[in-house]
Parts: C-alpha cells; sequence; structure tokens
C-alpha cells in the first residue's frame, strides 16, 4: 500500500513539474497564424518571417507562395517582413468550389492584410499574380500598399486583343485550358522547358521543385483562373495607379513577352523597369540575387 501511494505521488510530482516547464517556458514561436480564414470555411496558407517593413508577395500560375523560398530566405535577414499569400485553390491553401476570378483573389487579399494589421506594404506579383496585384491595387485604391513590384507580369493583356497584340492568341488560350482538363500533368511537366530563357538557367531539381509546387494546385481552380486571366484586359486601370511600381522582366521571357513590361511601362505613369537581361519567365531564379538586390532596393527607396 505505501509503495502504491509513494508511485503516485512521484508520477503526481513529474506530472507537476512537467506543467510547470511548458507553463514557465519562454515561447520560441513568434505567434502568427500560418492559415488565416477570409471567409467562412475557407482558408488561405501564409508564409510570415522577419521584422520590419512589410513585403506582400502573390505566386503565379498555377505555383503557391513556395515559389518565393530565395526571396523569403534573402529578405527576412534583410531587415523586411517578408509574407507570402496561396491563393484560394493552389498550394496548401484551401480549395473550394466556386468561383476563382481576379475579384475574390484581390478580396482575399484584403482580408489578409486587414488581419495581419499591414500598412506601407510593398506587393508583389509574378506573371497571373502581377494581374491579380495590380486588379487588387485598382480596385482598393492601394489600400494598405505603398508601392508596387511586377514580377514577369501577364499584364495588361495577357490575351491578344484590339489594341494588344503582344500576349498569346486566342486559339492558343483555348488550347491551353483544354489542356488544363485533359493532360494537366503533360502541361505541367513542359512548362521545364518554356520557364527559363534557355536550357540549363536553371537546374533540374529546381525545375522538379517548381513541378511539384503546381501539382498541388487545384485542376479545377487551374481551368477556371486560366479562363479568368484570359478575359482579364487591365489596361482602362493602369492610369489609376499613383504609387511607385517597379516592373520586373527577363528580356528572354517565352510566357510573358517583355512587350508586356513595356505596355505596363507606358500606362503606369509612375513606374520603372528592371530588365533581366539572363531570364526568360522563371527570373526570380534563374537571376536570384540580383532580383532580391533590386527588390531590397526598390522597397527601401
Amino acid at each position: 500500500m505505501k509503495k502504491s501511494i509513494l508511485a503516485i505521488a512521484i508520477l503526481v510530482s513529474l506530472f507537476t513539474h512537467v506543467v510547470s516547464a511548458q507553463n514557465n517556458r519562454k515561447p520560441a514561436s513568434a505567434g502568427r497564424l500560418e492559415y488565416i480564414e477570409v471567409e467562412k470555411n475557407v482558408k488561405l496558407h501564409v508564409t510570415d518571417l522577419g521584422e520590419g517593413q512589410p513585403i506582400v508577395l502573390i505566386h503565379g500560375w498555377p505555383l503557391s507562395d513556395a515559389m518565393y523560398e530565395y526571396q523569403y530566405q534573402y529578405l527576412s535577414r534583410k531587415g523586411f517582413r517578408v509574407i507570402g499569400i496561396t491563393l484560394r485553390g493552389f498550394g496548401k491553401s484551401d480549395k473550394p468550389y466556386g468561383r476563382y476570378d481576379f475579384d475574390v483573389f484581390s478580396d482575399d487579399i484584403k482580408v489578409v492584410l486587414e488581419k495581419l494589421k499591414i500598412e506601407n506594404a510593398v506587393l508583389g506579383g509574378f506573371s497571373m499574380g502581377g494581374a491579380v496585384v495590380i486588379h487588387y491595387v485598382t480596385k482598393y485604391n492601394a489600400a494598405h500598399i505603398s508601392k508596387l513590384a511586377l514580377f514577369g507580369a501577364a499584364a495588361p493583356s495577357w490575351r491578344k486583343r484590339d489594341g494588344a497584340p503582344f500576349g498569346i492568341s486566342e486559339a492558343d488560350g483555348n488550347g491551353l485550358v483544354l489542356q488544363t482538363m485533359t493532360a494537366r500533368q503533360d502541361l505541367i511537366a513542359g512548362f521545364g522547358a518554356a520557364f527559363p530563357a534557355k536550357e540549363g538557367n536553371i537546374s533540374k531539381n529546381v525545375e522538379k521543385w517548381l513541378e511539384n509546387i503546381n501539382l498541388e494546385a487545384s485542376p479545377y481552380a487551374i481551368t477556371e483562373s486560366i479562363k479568368a486571366l484570359l478575359n482579364l484586359d487591365l489596361r482602362p486601370q493602369l492610369s489609376k495607379i499613383s504609387i511607385p511600381v517597379a516592373i520586373f522582366h527577363g528580356t528572354q521571357d517565352k510566357l510573358c513577352s517583355f512587350e508586356l513590361a513595356n505596355e505596363l511601362n507606358k500606362g503606369i505613369k509612375n513606374s520603372l523597369i528592371i530588365r533581366f537581361e539572363n531570364s526568360g519567365h522563371a527570373l526570380f531564379v534563374e537571376e536570384s540575387e540580383k532580383f532580391n538586390t533590386e527588390l531590397e532596393k526598390f522597397a527601401k527607396q
């Protein structure tokens, strides 16, 4: 009986010690959320690293915020709070049935920035994400944002139309939509050849890494969002942008012609082009050092 009482006393003591240690421990985490609810039952994945002036990054199609791995590593150690938002339908974010258009994406970004209490941020977007951030800034009058950065943006009009001769043809666009519904894996695997300026600019491991990120996206979201991009014409909105804008673009971009950068520069009064002479569409990994330092410089100006 005495042995049983002693054993119980030892267990109680150990439990009390463990609880006390947990209660007294100084948290190692900064307590930031990895998932933020933007509407009922829809949460977006967010990477939130560093301290200081915020830089908010929006990924391209059909990637996720994981594409900015090397930007997180650099900027979070250079005095910035760098935040990557994965749009609904992509990466680790929720993938509900419903609309996947630029109003929805912009509304979601607004909720995240409000919940994180972000102000005076640099907002950057890559490829389709470039179109998203332009739409956001013009829809919400640059709320929470002081500067805009566009990386290989699929804008102002990614599809060729009257007065916009530099994008993808309507026939090719329709073919791309069909591929998303009938040969998605082959389509994504084929991006590897078209993404960099030339073979060897990115390693096979990086190519595979990007392919794996692409494959995480919802097939339905991939189709609906690329349809929305093909229908989007942002040209009438460009004159509404009054904040400073940096246009990062690879001169050898096969997916979003460098002429699109020139069109953006003509349409946005307070903008400058930063040329990436050795890059195609994958400028964030082809010339990552230049990409990171130019983004740092633009943010500090």
